[in-house]
């Protein structure tokens, strides 16, 4: 799985940079612009992207306390 997680992110950060958005004029709904729209679902998207991290390769150890002296 944590190869996956690392396979996610590098699709964000290629997907990060949309030139094909650049030049776009047209609005989602009459009033947001496309670029605008694109990075607001890339930004949901990284917030399940690091879910993932956080849940399946976060280190175990990490998790346990040590007993107070």
């Amino acid at each position: 799985m944590k190869y996956f997680v690392w396979l996610l992110v590098l699709l964000l950060v290629l997907l990060h940079h949309d030139y094909w958005n650049w030049h776009r004029v047209e609005l989602v709904a009459g009033i947001l612009p496309v670029g605008l729209v694109y990075h607001m679902g890339l930004s949901v998207a990284a917030a399940f992207v690091w879910y993932f991290a956080t849940r399946y390769c976060w280190p175990a150890d990490l998790e346990t306390e040590e007993p107070q002296p």
